[in-house]
């Protein structure tokens, strides 16, 4: 059973709640006013460094 749980951890499932876990504490981190955490950041392929540089 260890082996199922190990591919569910680090396949595509594992991957796809990794992804909305950072989503979803980037927004909450936007939404307070803070500066979202660099990992949530690069979990969402965002570079840390330019964020909050936006271009109009």
């Amino acid at each position: 059973m260890s082996a199922i749980r190990n591919s569910v951890r680090t396949g595509f499932f594992g991957r796809a709640f990794a992804v909305l876990g950072a989503a979803n504490a980037v927004s909450a981190a936007v939404e307070a006013g803070r500066r979202p955490r660099a990992n949530d950041l690069k979990e969402l392929g965002i570079d840390p460094a330019s964020f909050g540089h936006t271009s109009r």
